[in-house]
């Protein structure tokens, strides 16, 4: 029975939901990081939020770990390369809190918009400042929304109801997305130049971190006001500061901050600044939506595979699973065959795919491939960090999809480029059973068994009575006999199922006879 444990506050319901589908749950919240580690061995899944740091080191001591759920959209918290290169899915939920965060940064513009805090704040102090807190009107003002995914295209959508015109910078953004949201699609100099107000909804990369610096404030607007619900990092805070200081700003909302928890900020003295403790998902809705999705997710990948949401490898949904799976078992069978007959360093792999298995989600099949592939060379390699590790090895990953079927209703080709020399295989199959049928274009049809022989030799009368001659003496008996030729006297292969593993001395006697090319042990 899997066993998750759930480190942070989440709904009751999740727990509730793991317990209805079979899984045994703890909820052990506050965990110190010494005591996380010393309990997280013990675990296959792992349920947290934003308090719980799922370290490098935490990972390490995490020997059955196979998920990491975050009940929210941010996984700042969670080291996803060491994830990755143990192996370890690690999950979000990118929708269950996006209409709560998308309402905030409305609510937050609005407030900005009237100074609203400042104004209860002296009204609360029994001051009648009226004439002190001029604000401005949203309708026909230009909004720039920075990132017009899940929660910046609500955040535009409800902007437009207000009235409001809405530039949109997504490098992700299609030109079609961008019409049926109603926005215009801008590169983001013309956004910050535009932009009466801006609000950031983009994810925290590389190539995100400080979009919001000085030369890009100093590209505003002047008297522009800017909302950020999403990153703190997005935003260079003292190049903020002194854009407010200046004048230039107007005034910025901010809900969240480069160190959290924010207990001190240099913006915090500043009158224009609204400042909120990161609620953007901090609603009764979005915490139970939340909560009850990743342990749904959770459940659906540790009992059927199913993989939602995965920021860290393809996605395989519960529908998708059952559909892939014999497809999942030839791929793997597959890699596994042309690792076994690939001498040396992998440079090149080419996986084609043909007839019907080109209509299906191809990223699981080639991650399985490759785990097939590396796992004759790497132990620790699975359907997570197989891509990452091809990658780190510097090998040349190609897809090819061909839709039109030739000899069979569908096949998997998988071809290797070695340091010396190139091999294919291809497979499809028979029902739901993965079967081989051609080895580096010689047909060929055989099943795949746990200890089998492959041949290569020419076709010359005798080879094959004195190949079962020479098993026969060694006390190997044969489960089934493949054999293939490109010609009559050509070259040829032998694919042998047997019962047993052959010994290196028996295989020595088997490369040693007439007409033998070569004689792999293959396993699978």
């Amino acid at each position: 029975m899997p066993k998750v444990l759930i480190s942070d506050e989440l709904s009751p319901r999740a727990v509730d939901i793991f317990r209805e589908r079979g899984i045994d749950v703890d909820m052990r919240t506050g965990l110190k990081p010494d005591e996380l580690k010393a309990i997280i061995g013990d675990y296959d899944g792992l349920a947290i939020r934003s308090a719980t740091k799922v370290t490098k080191e935490v990972l390490e001591a995490a020997h059955a770990l196979k998920v990491v759920g975050r009940a929210g959209i941010g996984v700042d918290n969670v080291d996803i390369p060491a994830a990755t290169g143990r192996g370890v899915v690690v999950m979000n939920t990118p929708f269950g809190n996006s209409i709560t965060t998308a309402e905030h940064a409305i609510a937050l513009m609005f407030a900005l918009a009237r100074d609203i805090p400042e104004a209860n704040a002296s009204t609360h102090a029994g001051k009648w400042e009226k004439s002190r807190f001029m604000g401005v009107e949203l309708t026909g003002k230009m909004l720039g929304v920075i990132g017009c995914g899940n929660i910046g295209s609500i955040v535009a959508d409800r902007a437009l109801g207000l009235k409001m015109k809405v530039l949109a910078y997504d490098p992700f953004l299609t030109a079609e997305r961008a019409t049926a949201l109603g926005v215009e699609k801008v590169e983001l100099d013309d956004l910050l130049t535009r932009a009466d107000f801006i609000t950031l909804h983009t994810p925290m990369t590389d190539q995100t971190r400080g979009i919001i610096d000085a030369k890009a404030l100093a590209r505003t607007k002047p008297g522009v006001r800017i909302i950020n619900c999403a990153r703190g990092g997005l935003i260079d805070e003292a190049a903020l500061k002194a854009a407010i200081e200046s004048g230039h700003v107007a005034g910025a909302a901010l809900d969240v901050f480069v160190v959290e928890p924010a207990k001190e900020n240099a913006l915090f003295a500043l009158d224009r600044v609204i400042c909120t403790p990161h609620l953007g998902a901090s609603t009764n809705e979005a915490q139970e939506n939340v909560a009850l999705q990743v342990a749904e997710q959770m459940a659906d990948f540790l009992l059927q595979g199913a993989v939602i949401n995965a920021v860290n490898m393809p996605s395989l949904s519960a529908e998708d699973a059952p559909k892939l799976r014999p497809y999942l078992a030839l791929a793997e069978q597959l890699g596994s065959f042309a690792g076994q007959i690939t001498e040396g360093g992998v440079r090149e792999v080419t996986i084609e795919y043909e007839g019907q298995v080109a209509a299906l989600n191809l990223r699981p099949l080639t991650a399985v491939v490759l785990k097939g592939l590396l796992s004759t060379r790497i132990e620790t390699v699975n359907m997570v960090n197989a891509a990452v590790i091809a990658r780190q090895r510097e090998i040349k990953v190609s897809e090819v999809r061909r839709d039109q079927a030739s000899d069979y209703q569908t096949t998997i080709r998988v071809s290797v480029k070695g340091d010396s020399e190139q091999r294919s295989v291809t497979g499809t199959l028979f029902g739901e059973k993965p079967r081989v049928v051609a080895i580096e274009g010689v047909p060929t049809e055989a099943e795949l068994t746990a200890h089998m022989l492959l041949i290569e030799n020419l076709d010359r009368p005798g080879f094959i009575g004195s190949l079962g001659r020479t098993l026969g003496d060694g006390r190997i008996n044969i489960a089934a006999f493949h054999n293939g030729r490109t010609a009559p006297g050509a070259r040829a292969f032998c694919l042998v199922s047997v019962d047993q593993r052959i010994d290196d001395s028996l295989l020595n006697r088997i490369q040693n006879l007439p007409n033998v090319v070569s004689v792999r042990d293959l396993s699978f």
